[in-house]
């Protein structure tokens, strides 16, 4: 019944986004070997990130109108260099930001370091949406060889460590 609910909700609410209980975002951290980088994934629900992105930037945001695309990748870029930070055994690493797009009620937000050895060791510092909710959650999954490991950061913890 309650399931009948929320899909008759968002049948209604056509584009909008239905309000969730969770605050949650997960980090896909993958050392691609062939390139010899680490791919990272965030993804956020949309309207938690824009409402982050508003209270950062004190400006108005939508990560969904195409025209206003531009202007939102310099926002995100900024809010992912300033809340993602990644390191390895080596040093902490330069990522390139490549983008996002906007999957249904959630962003992906997409970046990848520079040439790096493969990781024996993985530190991240995730604080995405710490400006917004007490009760954020951030998953953070790391995968290096073929081994996966995940974490999950309730707020105020922002960091992980694994070893591969």
């Amino acid at each position: 019944m309650i399931l009948g609910f929320f899909m008759l909700t968002n049948i209604l609410s056509a584009n909008k986004p239905v309000p969730h209980p969770l605050h949650v975002s997960t980090t896909d951290i993958n050392y691609n070997a062939k390139e010899g980088k680490l791919e990272v994934t965030c993804t956020i629900f949309t309207d938690d990130f824009e409402a982050a992105l508003a209270k950062q930037n004190h400006t108005k945001t939508d990560l969904v109108k195409a025209d206003m695309h531009a202007a939102m990748d310099v926002l995100v870029k900024n809010y992912m260099s300033a809340n993602v930070h990644i390191r390895t055994t080596a040093a902490a690493l330069g990522f390139n930001y490549i983008g996002f797009e906007v999957d249904k009620e959630a962003v992906n937000v997409y970046f990848e370091s520079e040439k790096t050895p493969t990781p024996k060791r993985i530190d991240a510092e995730i604080t995405l949406l710490h400006n917004l909710y007490t009760d954020q959650m951030n998953i953070v999954h790391m995968t290096v060889n073929g081994t996966r490991k995940s974490e999950k950061l309730d707020y105020p913890v922002k960091k992980v460590t694994q070893t591969f």
